[in-house]
């Protein structure tokens, strides 16, 4: 019965067009609670080993696109509402396009425990359950046009005989997602923020596909119009594009 379920929600294509999750708290001035810094570059991959690191980027992030779409459509969940048990639940299952801006957590040791930190406090100070493990990806109802995943090494995984690359992307695919853009390593939070910002401006106003819209992003940044130091590839290359090319 759960199977027939969920091909009858994919059956129906999503009615919204994007949800962001994005600036999840982490435990910084809640109830007591600090944070560790990650270096100057602000990466986002900290997890696990220690508390993660604010990402003010992401905000910026999340305001620049949410303002391209009409706010009937756009779902902006920040800090506390930034959460593990909204992206499990049914919710984001009715947007076409899912973004993800947070930490990253790769697991070089067991890749199937990578996963993506959102919040792991509420507003009260209560710890909760923030991790979205690869696990939970693989159970999502999620038949999006394309998901983002703004975050450290979200495109790497472990190599499997027959199956391929087996990480957080392949969850989504799995979920029913038909595409999606992904980091093959750490990448900066200001950088990213103003790549991912460029992105939504090519692909839903320029009506560029997700991977014209994403090559001409990253040529942008390098031709350093923006920021001369941002034409280093480090701040740009990491986003490929998978899934269908149409």
């Amino acid at each position: 019965m759960v199977a027939i379920v969920r091909e009858f929600r994919r059956s129906r294509p999503p009615s919204k067009t994007l949800a962001i999750v994005a600036d999840p708290v982490f435990g910084d001035g809640v109830a007591g609670l600090s944070v560790r810094g990650d270096d100057d570059l602000g990466l986002r991959g900290t997890c696990y080993q220690t508390t993660p690191s604010p990402l003010p980027g992401t905000a910026t992030e999340a305001e620049g696109i949410s303002a391209l779409v009409p706010t009937a459509d756009v779902l902006t969940a920040l800090e506390f509402d930034a959460t593990r048990q909204l992206v499990t639940s049914d919710v984001l299952s009715d947007y076409r396009i899912v973004h993800l801006a947070t930490h990253g957590c790769f697991d070089e040791v067991n890749p199937r425990l990578s996963a993506l930190a959102l919040s792991l406090v509420d507003s009260a100070g209560h710890p909760l359950d923030g991790y979205l493990r690869l696990h939970d990806i693989y159970n999502l109802d999620l038949p999006a046009d394309l998901v983002v995943l703004s975050a450290c090494q979200t495109a790497v995984g472990e190599t499997v005989r027959g199956e391929g690359v087996v990480g957080l992307t392949r969850g989504f695919f799995q979920a029913g997602t038909s595409r999606s853009i992904a980091s093959l390593w750490s990448v900066s939070d200001a950088s990213t923020a103003h790549l991912m910002q460029q992105f939504y401006r090519n692909y839903l106003e320029a009506g560029m596909t997700p991977s014209e819209a994403l090559r001409a992003a990253q040529l942008e940044m390098w031709r350093g119009e923006v920021d001369a130091e941002w034409k280093n590839p480090f701040y740009w290359a990491a986003f490929v594009f998978q899934g269908e090319w149409r």
